[in-house]
């Protein structure tokens, strides 16, 4: 069998399939834990990114997510820093 590559066509159509599968399981509410982090790594390796301004989904998202103190987290994972 000849070795072949995938066409233009043939790449986006695989593209545009996978992305209505992800957005199909995402809107119905049936998208697992693992189909939401494959379709952030999908949009990660795809160069794709948000911007989060006030009131949309991004920025909701991100106003519910805990503030880290990197100090505090220093502290735990290694105990008192002395100087």
């Amino acid at each position: 069998m000849a070795n072949r590559k995938a066409t233009e066509d043939q790449f986006n159509e695989l593209h545009n399939l996978v992305t209505d599968e992800f957005l199909k399981r995402i809107k119905s509410g049936e998208a697992s834990a693992q189909d939401l982090k494959a379709a952030c790594d999908w949009l990660h390796k795809n160069d794709i990114s948000g911007v989060a301004f006030e009131g949309n989904p991004l920025d909701k998202l991100a106003n519910i997510l805990p503030q880290v103190d990197p100090e505090l987290v220093q502290r735990r994972l290694y105990g008192s820093r002395t100087r």
